[in-house]
């Protein structure tokens, strides 16, 4: 079985800068900050820039520094005034260069360049009624249809921001955008405020960001998050926002505390590194156990972990060196080198774990194929117990707002018990975080969360199946 589908995956990061004062290399910024996002898309990434009103962009599959090599970044505009950059994952089939993004659009007023994180649940709906309106898409993505949507709104209203207000009454679904045009930057962010979306500032420049990471990445300052359902409109004047979308009930995707997002970042008023300590104190009062050393799976599961020791009492050891120069494109030639990937990527401290009873922390099981192979490892390097806690509940539902769940069938908690799945994956004992506890982890938060993967509650009732663009 591929790798891939094996751990969950996000959809993309999301960079904006306007620097009306021309105080940065915009392309440096864009870059820089998109490297700081890397972890939330490792497919293809692109940059867009405005220099004197005019869009440039450069886009392929690749990681960051493949796709723009010094030569690449030497060729783009070097004095522009904006720029917007995006890295994404794609969520099923083989990556195509022409899904990759920012999309650049040519239309009767205009040009634009636009980035999107999340998922659309009326998208295959939305592509099949401008395809019929004469509509040509050249993407599988649901970012076309947000384009197309945009522009359509576009010819009836006199601006930019006032266009994409309107698209929202249309677009249903998860999305957190940037949208650059000839003058000003738009940024929004759904509603429900599914995706994480932030404003920052490094001098005189206003930044649009993903996760607050991406502002550091530049030596900028966390301004604010946008608010569910905000349009912050950046130009020449400063920064304006319109709250007219705002109020609905906030489902930001609890996984991005548990998995996504990068640990030293704040996704609405709440720390991700604190928030995963959290999750594993909670899994040290919910699910004890006698042991000798407490270790977390790279890189997700290490401040788990570290909470459950702290909570537990048990020790905190490092039992895993995670080899840093795979990369995305990893390709295993022959049966043998498949079924070592993980030991590639991953190899046991002996010294650690052997003759020692061990909890294992990791954000979680999807289908339990990864699970059962870190585990044998474990076992390899002699750990005479291991005791296997996720800090989330357990996956039951699939995800419609960009969280690559898999199918229901597929998930490996929708079959089998507690005590099957630990006799399946090899582990001495199995426990869960609960769906109350995962629900507390994020102190702070000033959005509500989606659980809707462990409960199958959503915060909007799930799309019909041949709405979803897949």
């Amino acid at each position: 079985m591929c790798e891939r589908m094996e751990k969950l995956k996000e959809e993309c990061g999301v960079f904006g800068i306007f620097d009306r004062k021309n105080e940065h290399n915009v392309n440096g910024a864009v870059y820089s900050a998109l490297y700081a996002l890397q972890h939330r898309g490792q497919e293809s990434c692109g940059i867009a820039v405005c220099e004197e009103g005019n869009i440039s962009y450069h886009r392929d599959l690749g990681l960051v520094n493949e796709v723009f090599t010094p030569e690449m970044m030497a060729r783009l505009p070097q004095n522009g005034q904006m720029a917007i950059g995006h890295c994404r994952y794609a969520p099923a089939g083989k990556p195509r260069r022409s899904d990759a993004q920012p999309m650049y659009i040519r239309h009767i007023n205009g040009s634009m360049a636009l980035a999107f994180n999340g998922a659309l649940t009326n998208g295959a709906k939305l592509r099949k009624r401008f395809e019929m309106e004469g509509g040509i898409f050249h993407t599988t993505t649901d970012a076309e249809a947000i384009a197309y949507t945009i522009i359509n709104q576009r010819l009836k209203h006199d601006s930019l921001e006032a266009a994409v207000s309107a698209a929202m009454e249309e677009l249903e679904g998860a999305y957190s955008i940037v949208v650059m045009n000839h003058e000003k930057m738009v940024a929004v962010r759904d509603p429900h405020g599914f995706r994480p979306l932030c404003l920052g500032k490094s001098g005189e420049a206003d930044l649009i960001a993903s996760e607050s990471c991406a502002v550091d990445a530049i030596d900028g300052a966390f301004v604010r998050d946008i608010k569910p359902g905000e349009i912050v409109v950046i130009d020449s004047e400063g920064v304006h926002s319109d709250e007219s979308h705002c109020g609905q009930e906030g489902g930001l995707c609890v996984f991005e505390y548990v998995y996504f997002a990068r640990p030293d970042s704040v996704i609405d008023g709440a720390s991700v590194h604190l928030a995963r300590r959290r999750a594993g104190a909670f899994l040290a009062l919910e699910h004890p156990v006698q042991a000798d050393v407490v270790i977390g799976a790279p890189d997700s599961g290490l401040d788990a972990a570290l909470g459950y020791a702290q909570q537990s009492g048990i020790p905190y050891g490092i039992g895993f060196l995670k080899n840093k120069y795979i990369g995305r494109t990893f390709i295993q030639p022959n049966q043998k080198q498949r079924e070592n990937t993980v030991r590639i990527k991953l190899n046991p401290i002996a010294a650690t774990v052997k003759g020692k009873r061990v909890v294992l922390v990791d954000d979680s099981i999807v289908r339990g194929t990864t699970s059962l192979k870190i585990v044998k490892l474990l076992r390899e390097a002699g750990a005479t117990e291991v005791h296997f806690r996720a800090s989330s509940p357990a996956f039951l539902y699939p995800c419609y707002f960009g969280t690559d769940v898999p199918r229901r069938e597929d998930l490996i908690a929708v079959n089998n018990t507690v005590e099957e799945i630990a006799r399946e994956i090899g582990v001495d004992s199995l426990g869960f975080l609960s769906v109350e506890s995962v629900k507390k982890i994020a102190g702070g938060c000033t959005c509500g969360l989606c659980t809707g993967c462990f409960t199958g509650e959503y915060p909007v009732p799930a799309p019909k199946q041949e709405d979803v663009n897949q």
